[in-house]
């Protein structure tokens, strides 16, 4: 189980938001979110687990037949939704680095150099001033610390159970309820 955090963490960058299982809202119910930035500026950060069946070399232009063409795509949240995100990752002993917002000829140096994993976001979730500070106060996401295993995990439509149950019984007990709570 993940420490909870206090009002005296600085930053969330390189955390997780799991949508708290009230949430109703389409763009982020039962999402993981990775945060890349926190600060008094806002945050902003990747859906990591709504794919969208697609790869790169699917889209137009330098990709489809350029060395990321078979990066998968995914729904990286509802700002920006033309903007494409570039991350990498390279799993290490204690966990993973992240290389978060590269661009494809860094990317393209991470995956031959250094086997990292990478995928590509359409869009990205965002958050002016206080907007998360203020969501985080009406306990609309649970901040977890990322765990070494992530990237290991299918970052698909089970991600978020999987990553809720982790947290204890009530946790676990939330994340299996039904889409559709009149069908328990």
């Amino acid at each position: 189980m993940s420490a909870p955090r206090t009002e005296r963490d600085e930053t969330l960058a390189g955390a997780l938001l799991l949508a708290h299982p009230s949430l109703k809202d389409s763009n982020f119910r039962r999402t993981v979110i990775l945060m890349s930035s926190h600060n008094a500026d806002g945050a902003m950060g990747v859906v990591l687990n709504r794919p969208l069946g697609k790869r790169l070399g699917e889209l137009q232009g330098d990709f489809a037949l350029g060395p990321l063409a078979s990066v998968p795509l995914c729904n990286g949240g509802p700002v920006e939704k033309k903007q494409l995100v570039l991350v990498a990752w390279e799993t290490q002993e204690n966990g993973f680095r992240l290389h978060f917002g590269i661009e494809p000829e860094q990317a393209t140096q991470l995956r031959d150099a250094e086997d990292a994993a990478l995928r590509a976001f359409a869009g990205y979730a965002g958050w002016t001033a206080g907007q998360l500070e203020n969501e985080l106060e009406q306990n609309t996401w649970v901040v977890v610390t990322a765990p070494p295993d992530l990237f290991e995990l299918p970052l698909d439509h089970t991600l978020w159970r999987e990553l809720l149950a982790r947290e204890g019984a009530e946790w676990r007990l939330l994340a299996h309820e039904p889409e559709e709570t009149g069908q328990n």
